[in-house]
Protein backbone atom coordinates (compact mmCIF):
# COMPACT_ATOMS: atom_id res chain seq x y z
CA UNK A 1 0.00 0.00 0.00
CA UNK A 2 2.87 2.41 0.96
CA UNK A 3 3.85 1.90 -2.66
CA UNK A 4 0.42 3.92 -3.93
CA UNK A 5 1.35 6.84 -1.41
CA UNK A 6 2.81 9.82 -2.81
CA UNK A 7 3.85 11.43 0.53
CA UNK A 8 2.74 10.89 4.05
CA UNK A 9 0.96 14.52 4.88
CA UNK A 10 0.52 13.83 8.76
CA UNK A 11 2.92 11.08 10.49
CA UNK A 12 1.39 9.00 12.83
CA UNK A 13 3.09 10.69 15.56
CA UNK A 14 1.64 13.66 14.51
CA UNK A 15 -1.95 12.24 14.69
CA UNK A 16 -1.32 11.26 18.11
CA UNK A 17 -0.74 14.88 19.38
CA UNK A 18 -3.68 16.02 17.57
CA UNK A 19 -5.85 13.45 19.20
CA UNK A 20 -4.10 14.02 22.33
CA UNK A 21 -4.85 18.21 22.15
CA UNK A 22 -8.52 17.37 21.28
CA UNK A 23 -9.16 15.08 24.01
CA UNK A 24 -7.62 17.97 26.36
CA UNK A 25 -10.61 20.75 24.31
CA UNK A 26 -13.06 18.19 24.88
CA UNK A 27 -12.23 17.44 28.62
CA UNK A 28 -12.05 20.91 29.23
CA UNK A 29 -15.82 21.63 27.74
CA UNK A 30 -17.63 18.07 28.90
CA UNK A 31 -16.20 17.49 33.04
CA UNK A 32 -19.23 19.03 34.64
CA UNK A 33 -21.31 16.55 36.78
CA UNK A 34 -24.22 17.22 34.70
CA UNK A 35 -22.29 16.12 31.37
CA UNK A 36 -23.14 12.73 29.55
CA UNK A 37 -20.61 12.72 26.52
CA UNK A 38 -21.73 10.33 23.85
CA UNK A 39 -19.13 10.24 21.28
CA UNK A 40 -21.70 9.31 17.54
CA UNK A 41 -18.92 7.83 15.25
CA UNK A 42 -19.60 7.85 11.67
CA UNK A 43 -19.08 4.82 9.82
CA UNK A 44 -16.33 3.96 8.24
CA UNK A 45 -13.72 6.44 7.99
CA UNK A 46 -14.32 7.76 11.59
CA UNK A 47 -13.87 4.68 13.36
CA UNK A 48 -9.87 5.02 14.10
CA UNK A 49 -10.31 8.13 14.84
CA UNK A 50 -13.07 7.46 17.47
CA UNK A 51 -11.42 4.92 18.89
CA UNK A 52 -7.94 6.53 19.48
CA UNK A 53 -10.08 10.10 20.91
CA UNK A 54 -12.41 8.07 23.45
CA UNK A 55 -8.64 6.29 24.55
CA UNK A 56 -7.06 9.46 25.00
CA UNK A 57 -10.46 11.01 26.88
CA UNK A 58 -9.74 10.84 30.87
CA UNK A 59 -13.45 11.35 31.25
CA UNK A 60 -16.49 9.40 30.97
CA UNK A 61 -17.81 8.56 27.40
CA UNK A 62 -20.54 5.88 25.88
CA UNK A 63 -20.46 5.83 22.25
CA UNK A 64 -22.84 5.04 19.06
CA UNK A 65 -22.93 4.72 15.90
CA UNK A 66 -24.10 5.77 12.39
CA UNK A 67 -23.31 5.16 8.42
CA UNK A 68 -24.56 7.64 6.14
CA UNK A 69 -24.42 8.61 2.42
CA UNK A 70 -24.66 11.91 0.19
CA UNK A 71 -23.62 10.38 -3.12
CA UNK A 72 -26.32 8.87 -4.08
CA UNK A 73 -25.57 6.94 -7.66
CA UNK A 74 -22.63 9.25 -8.71
CA UNK A 75 -19.39 10.51 -7.53
CA UNK A 76 -20.82 14.21 -6.65
CA UNK A 77 -22.13 14.98 -3.47
CA UNK A 78 -25.85 15.51 -3.94
CA UNK A 79 -26.14 17.49 -0.35
CA UNK A 80 -29.23 15.09 0.54
CA UNK A 81 -27.82 13.03 3.57
CA UNK A 82 -29.14 9.00 3.67
CA UNK A 83 -29.03 7.00 6.65
CA UNK A 84 -27.64 4.05 6.32
CA UNK A 85 -27.01 2.53 10.22
CA UNK A 86 -28.92 4.66 13.00
CA UNK A 87 -28.90 4.67 16.45
CA UNK A 88 -32.54 5.44 18.95
CA UNK A 89 -31.60 6.20 22.28
CA UNK A 90 -34.43 6.36 24.40
CA UNK A 91 -32.69 9.00 26.97
CA UNK A 92 -32.18 11.41 23.83
CA UNK A 93 -32.92 14.32 25.73
CA UNK A 94 -30.09 13.89 28.69
CA UNK A 95 -27.15 12.96 26.18
CA UNK A 96 -24.69 15.47 25.12
CA UNK A 97 -23.62 14.21 21.51
CA UNK A 98 -20.24 14.38 19.89
CA UNK A 99 -20.56 13.46 16.14
CA UNK A 100 -17.24 12.19 15.42
CA UNK A 101 -15.99 12.34 11.77
CA UNK A 102 -13.29 11.53 9.52
CA UNK A 103 -12.68 14.49 7.35
CA UNK A 104 -15.32 17.91 6.27
CA UNK A 105 -15.37 19.04 3.20
CA UNK A 106 -18.28 20.04 1.79
CA UNK A 107 -20.21 20.41 5.29
CA UNK A 108 -22.98 18.35 4.02
CA UNK A 109 -22.99 15.41 5.96
CA UNK A 110 -22.22 17.28 9.31
CA UNK A 111 -24.44 20.16 8.74
CA UNK A 112 -27.55 17.71 8.10
CA UNK A 113 -26.69 15.11 11.01
CA UNK A 114 -25.91 18.21 13.89
CA UNK A 115 -29.77 19.51 12.72
CA UNK A 116 -31.20 16.07 12.61
CA UNK A 117 -29.85 15.42 16.52
CA UNK A 118 -30.70 18.44 17.50
CA UNK A 119 -34.00 17.81 16.16
CA UNK A 120 -34.16 14.28 18.07
CA UNK A 121 -33.92 16.31 21.04
CA UNK A 122 -30.48 15.73 22.41
CA UNK A 123 -29.57 17.81 24.98
CA UNK A 124 -26.83 19.34 22.77
CA UNK A 125 -24.92 18.41 19.66
CA UNK A 126 -21.50 19.47 18.51
CA UNK A 127 -19.06 18.03 16.35
CA UNK A 128 -15.42 17.07 15.97
CA UNK A 129 -13.58 16.68 12.70
CA UNK A 130 -10.07 14.89 12.83
CA UNK A 131 -9.35 16.77 9.29
CA UNK A 132 -10.93 20.04 7.47
CA UNK A 133 -10.79 21.00 3.83
CA UNK A 134 -12.41 24.45 3.81
CA UNK A 135 -11.69 24.73 -0.05
CA UNK A 136 -14.33 22.53 -0.38
CA UNK A 137 -16.88 24.09 1.57
CA UNK A 138 -20.55 24.50 0.40
CA UNK A 139 -22.49 25.18 3.32
CA UNK A 140 -21.77 27.58 5.90
CA UNK A 141 -20.97 24.77 8.46
CA UNK A 142 -17.72 25.17 10.96
CA UNK A 143 -17.11 22.08 13.24
CA UNK A 144 -16.66 22.84 17.48
CA UNK A 145 -13.15 20.60 17.29
CA UNK A 146 -11.33 20.37 14.20
CA UNK A 147 -8.09 18.76 14.53
CA UNK A 148 -5.88 20.14 11.39
CA UNK A 149 -7.23 21.74 8.06
CA UNK A 150 -5.67 20.57 4.87
CA UNK A 151 -5.02 21.24 1.51
CA UNK A 152 -7.50 19.75 -1.24
CA UNK A 153 -5.44 16.40 -2.21
CA UNK A 154 -6.58 13.26 -2.05
CA UNK A 155 -6.00 11.94 1.34
CA UNK A 156 -6.14 8.13 2.55
CA UNK A 157 -5.05 6.66 5.76
CA UNK A 158 -5.93 6.34 9.23
CA UNK A 159 -9.71 5.00 8.57
CA UNK A 160 -9.64 7.12 4.99
CA UNK A 161 -9.88 4.88 1.93
CA UNK A 162 -10.01 4.54 -1.65
CA UNK A 163 -11.94 1.58 -2.80
CA UNK A 164 -11.92 -0.01 0.55
CA UNK A 165 -7.81 -0.04 0.62
CA UNK A 166 -5.63 1.96 2.74
CA UNK A 167 -7.88 2.47 5.70
CA UNK A 168 -5.37 0.58 7.78
CA UNK A 169 -2.21 2.78 7.24
CA UNK A 170 -1.24 4.33 10.67
CA UNK A 171 -0.86 8.04 8.88
CA UNK A 172 -2.52 10.24 6.55
CA UNK A 173 -0.94 10.13 3.12
CA UNK A 174 -0.84 11.53 -0.09
CA UNK A 175 -2.30 9.20 -2.71
CA UNK A 176 -0.71 9.09 -6.12
CA UNK A 177 -2.71 10.54 -9.30
CA UNK A 178 -2.48 7.47 -10.88
CA UNK A 179 -4.15 5.21 -8.76
CA UNK A 180 -7.39 6.75 -8.05
CA UNK A 181 -7.44 8.34 -12.03
CA UNK A 182 -7.82 4.53 -12.85
CA UNK A 183 -10.54 3.26 -15.08
CA UNK A 184 -12.05 1.12 -12.40
CA UNK A 185 -14.78 2.69 -11.39
CA UNK A 186 -14.93 3.40 -7.23
CA UNK A 187 -17.49 2.30 -4.58
CA UNK A 188 -19.52 5.14 -3.67
CA UNK A 189 -19.79 5.34 -0.45
CA UNK A 190 -15.71 5.74 0.40
CA UNK A 191 -15.42 9.12 -1.24
CA UNK A 192 -16.08 11.25 1.05
CA UNK A 193 -13.59 14.19 1.53
CA UNK A 194 -11.34 13.39 -2.42
CA UNK A 195 -11.14 15.78 -4.64
CA UNK A 196 -12.51 13.55 -7.33
CA UNK A 197 -15.49 12.98 -5.57
CA UNK A 198 -17.21 16.37 -4.75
Amino acid sequence: MKSDIESVLISQKELNRIIARLAAEIERDYSAPDKRLVLVSILKGSVMFAAALMTALKIPAEIEFMRVSSYGAGTVSSGNVRILLDFYRPDISELDLLIVEDIIDSGHTLSSLTKLLNERGARSVRSCTLLDKPERREVPFEPDYTGTVIPDKFVVGFGLDYNEKYRNLPFIGVLKPEVYSAPERPSMSIMKGNPTTK
